[in-house]
């Protein structure tokens, strides 16, 4: 294996499959299937899930809809903690070990976040499941994954997309955007390529953790990534 211990980053959107909001069930399950081939291998896996299908805190206050960012953020929060609990089911449906860690507390559903015992759990062959981003409003899912990372010593973190790496410009909208294979934390901020938020990527790049972006809908992406083999696009010092 490249990689012993990793981060996966899921976008709360791509839990929806096809519909406009929600969970889709089949997306779930899949998500599940995928991180199990990589998790039979003996991979330690940890992840962190956004809650952007369900409620995201800066559109709902950037829409007028909530005119206090930090109780809009918190309701996000809480909706990372569902998506959490949904995956977590999928996963022990699939046979895998798995608990759920929030930043906030909420004892009944998940364990509250305790950087040691995150730790042991993963040595103890469990998924561990990081819910609720960091527990304070202003930051987002991303500098939530890259905190967990770094706490839990993750060889790399692996970012779940729609897209199968960094390209010039948004692929969907620009036919002649062409992909990076591989870049440097200086070359991304320079050319403002959106790979993370701000404080993720400053994160990453003063502990020196690389970032590998690929398509997270692309069968087998995940075990070819822990295999070795070169798929979406990879940053680092």
């Amino acid at each position: 294996m490249k990689f012993n211990r990793v981060l996966i980053k899921l976008s709360g959107e791509s839990l929806m499959g096809n519909k406009q909001f929600g969970i889709d069930p089949e997306e779930l399950a899949n998500y599940a299937r995928e991180i199990k081939k990589v998790h039979q291998l003996g991979v330690q896996v940890g992840i962190v899930i956004g809650g952007g299908n369900i409620f995201r805190g800066v559109e709902g206050t950037a829409k007028g809809g909530m005119k206090d960012r930090a109780q809009a953020d918190y309701m996000g929060m809480l909706a990372t903690v569902i998506n959490s609990m949904a995956l977590q089911s999928a996963l022990e449906h699939e046979g895998m070990l798995t608990r759920i860690q929030s930043a906030i507390k909420m004892e009944q559903i998940a364990e509250p976040f305790i950087r040691r015992r995150a730790i042991r759990h993963l040595e103890k062959n469990r998924i561990v499941i990081f819910a609720a981003g960091t527990g304070n409003p202003y930051f987002t899912t991303d500098t939530a994954a890259v905190l967990r990372a770094i706490e839990i010593s993750a060889d790399v973190v692996l970012k779940g997309t729609r897209v199968d790496g960094i390209y010039t410009a948004d692929p969907n909208k620009d036919a002649t955007a062409t992909k990076y294979d591989q870049l440097t934390f200086d070359e991304a901020y320079n050319q403002n390529l959106n790979v993370m938020d701000m404080t993720a990527f400053t994160l990453c790049k003063e502990n020196n953790l690389p970032i590998i972006v690929f398509d997270i809908h692309q069968k087998d992406s995940f075990l070819n990534i822990v295999m070795g083999q070169k798929i979406g696009t990879l940053v680092e010092n």
